[in-house]
């Protein structure tokens, strides 16, 4: 038998599961925690964001980031979360992987997984 992973994740915790025989169910076999996840925006920032004057004088507007703090935390989790994916496929400790996550975490974790880790998605 194959063993199978399977990913529950959200932006805050992803739990790491093994299929093992049929009828035994999942084993846990690691989980990866982001706190920073948990987090309401505004613990994530610190300050406004800056004012700025524009170039030929007309007045003044607010510097913003085009990704706000809680996107931001998601993607450097679901990077983690697909680095610690890959390492497992280097070591060949899976042969198909099944992903469940809310429908935007699971966008972010699909922009990062590798062409030869997508091709184990089995669902």
């Amino acid at each position: 038998m194959s063993k199978i992973w399977v990913v529950v994740a959200d932006s805050s915790r992803a739990r790491i599961l093994m299929a093992g025989k049929p009828g035994m169910g999942l084993l846990e076999i690691d989980s990866l925690d982001h706190p920073e996840g948990r987090l309401h925006e505004q613990e994530l920032t610190t300050d406004l964001p800056g004012k700025a004057f524009d170039s030929g004088g007309q007045g003044r507007h607010t510097m913003g980031s085009s990704v706000d703090p809680k996107e931001h935390e998601a993607i450097k989790f679901s990077k983690r979360v697909v680095s610690y994916l890959e390492a497992g496929r280097n070591a060949g400790s899976f042969a198909k992987l099944y992903l469940i996550a809310s429908p935007a975490f699971l966008g972010q974790l699909r922009e990062h997984l590798s062409s030869p880790l997508e091709h184990l998605v089995q669902g």
